[in-house]
């Protein structure tokens, strides 16, 4: 499995990496659905979103950075409501207005044999 995500950027020019922080900055909560994907199998969110790292940029339009967040499982049933903070290396590619974000490859398991 690996996810991506696609953001609008507020300029059609190659943007900065500030103006990077910024975007993803305002769009900590789709940030957060993002990297939940990631968890949904163990029944955990991704909270409160934010730049762990530099952006480092490859070239002029992709590069990669990390981002911290809160991992949260909760289960009323099961009283289980534990929080840790995280971290994900995420890359990324910026095409005309668009950034476009991609997660970690994580293998799936294939069922076993009878």
């Amino acid at each position: 499995m690996q996810e991506t995500w696609t953001l609008t950027l507020p300029s059609t020019e190659k943007p900065t990496s500030q103006e990077l922080k910024q975007v993803l900055t305002e769009n900590e909560k789709d940030l957060g659905i993002f990297l939940s994907y990631y968890f949904k199998k163990e029944g955990a969110l991704a909270e409160k979103v934010n730049l762990g790292s530099e952006i480092n940029f490859k070239d002029e339009s992709s590069g990669d950075f990390e981002l911290e967040f809160d991992l949260v499982h909760y289960n009323a049933c099961l009283a289980i409501h534990d929080q840790k903070r995280d971290q994900m290396k995420i890359t990324f590619e910026i095409e005309n207005d668009k950034l476009n974000l991609k997660g970690p490859y994580w293998p799936e398991r294939e069922m076993d044999e009878i």
